[in-house]
This record gives C-alpha cells, sequence and structure tokens, in this order.
C-alpha cells in the first residue's frame, strides 16, 4: 500500500499542475508529480492517486472559501491568484466543481492517451497490422460500421487499448485507471473486461468466470468488441485519424446531449 501523507502529496502536486495548466492529462501529471518529489519509481501506475482524487484537489483549488488540503486550509490570495489567472485564460469560465469538466476536457485526454500508442509496437503473430493505434482505428472504424451512433460503445473500441502506452504488462488495469472519471461506467466495463471476454472465445476462461461474465448486462456488447479486436488486425486498411475519430464521437453527444 502507498504511503498514504506522499499519495495525497502526488494528488495535490499533481492538481496544481492540470491547474496551471503545465499538464492537461492525469497520468501525465501524476507522474511528473511523483518525480518532483523524488518518488517516481517507487510508484507503479495503480499505486498513483486516482483521477477523481486529483479531481478533488482541483476543486479544492478553485473554491477558496471551501478548501482544506491535509488539513491545513490554503491561503486565500494564492487561491485568487490562480483563479484570476483562469478567469483571464477563459472569461466567462465557472469555477464551481461541477463544471470543472469543462475546463479539463476530457477529448484531449482521450487524444493524449491515444497518441502514443502510435510507438507501440505488437507482436507480429497477434498483430501482423502494426502498431497499436493504427489498430485501435481499425477497431473503431468496424464499430462505427456497427453501431454508429453508441458513443459509449464507439469510445470503448477506440479507447481499449490506451494502456499499452503507459504499462504493457496490465494494459487494461493502466488503461482504466488513465480513464478514471472521463468514461462511463458502461464505456469502463467494456474495456475492463474485453480480455475475458477474448479468454471467452478461446475457452480459457473457468467455469466460474465464464458464468459471471454471462451475467453482465453488456455481455452482448462485450463479445461484439472482442470480435471487432479481433477482426481489426488488418494490413493496409485504410482508417481515419485520431482528430476524425474523437470529432465523430463529440459529435455524437452534442447531437444527443442536453
Amino acid at each position: 500500500m502507498a504511503d498514504e501523507r506522499i499519495r495525497r502529496q502526488i494528488a495535490l502536486l499533481a492538481a496544481r499542475l492540470m491547474y496551471e495548466r503545465e499538464e492537461s492529462e492525469y497520468f501525465t501529471a501524476k507522474r511528473k508529480a511523483a518525480r518532483q518529489l523524488g518518488v517516481e519509481y517507487r510508484y507503479r501506475p495503480r499505486d498513483l492517486p486516482s483521477n477523481a482524487e486529483i479531481r478533488d484537489q482541483i476543486q479544492s483549488l478553485a473554491n477558496p472559501f471551501k478548501s482544506s488540503i491535509t488539513g491545513r486550509a490554503i491561503e486565500r490570495a494564492t487561491l485568487r491568484e490562480l483563479e484570476q489567472f483562469l478567469t483571464w485564460e477563459y472569461p466567462g469560465i465557472d469555477l464551481e466543481p461541477d463544471h470543472l469538466d469543462d475546463f479539463i476536457d476530457r477529448y484531449e485526454l482521450f487524444r493524449m492517451l491515444l497518441a502514443p500508442l502510435a510507438e507501440v509496437k505488437q507482436s507480429p503473430v497477434h498483430h501482423p497490422e502494426g502498431d497499436a493505434l493504427y489498430h485501435s482505428l481499425q477497431v473503431f472504424e468496424l464499430a462505427r460500421e456497427q453501431v454508429p451512433y453508441d458513443e459509449e460503445f464507439l469510445l470503448a473500441a477506440l479507447l481499449h487499448d490506451v494502456g499499452k502506452a503507459i504499462d504493457p504488462a496490465d494494459h487494461v488495469a493502466a488503461g482504466i485507471a488513465a480513464l478514471e472519471g472521463a468514461i462511463t461506467l458502461r464505456t469502463q466495463t467494456l474495456i475492463s473486461r474485453h480480455m475475458e471476454a477474448h479468454a471467452w472465445n478461446d475457452c480459457s476462461l473457468g467455469h466460474r468466470a465464464r458464468q459471471r461474465l454471462r451475467e453482465l448486462g453488456d455481455f452482448d456488447d462485450l463479445m461484439l468488441l472482442a470480435d471487432l479486436d479481433k477482426r481489426g488486425r488488418r494490413r493496409g486498411v485504410d482508417v481515419c485519424t485520431i482528430a476524425q475519430a474523437l470529432g465523430y464521437i463529440r459529435s455524437l453527444g452534442e447531437q444527443w446531449g442536453p
């Protein structure tokens, strides 16, 4: 178990990095904070503060009259300076906690998690198509053909392998940790269980695990994702760009959102 005091310090420093726009992606901010505190090599991705913890600290920075970090109230003058900075950078910004997601754009987070996949080379035996980004965009294109209006499923298809650029040894857990708070529970379930769906298909999943998986409300969608994941491994297939994929999904949210 990671030391809680150091964990809180990492969360606070990462929040300040994001609040002051030195970093715009949760995982990068956490690793940079750990590096600045001299504990980077002691902490695996799962030991770092969660995205929710970082957001709580950002909310504290944005609310000077309610803030208390590690039991000590932050000086109001410092918070006012930060508030003034954001107001100057983003005229009309609402600094209440419910509106912080507008400041930290989740689609920018998705872009920053997807881009490094272009450098992730995969086993030619299982992935003859090449790098992990090309594979992810293939799976997205196949998903768009199948369920063009399902925003949650399309995000799962596009983001299911983002953890490979963070921790190849456990890419599912790393990806879920990096995406925490930015995706719905359904999208999270599809990503977190897609390897189990592959194990189901190759009959390597135990009886009880198969039963638990079968009882999931999203079982059919999970099996579809596994099928598309398997099919999205072809060479020479035309795919869209990261920006085009994210633009398409964002447009669905704008079309069907409130």
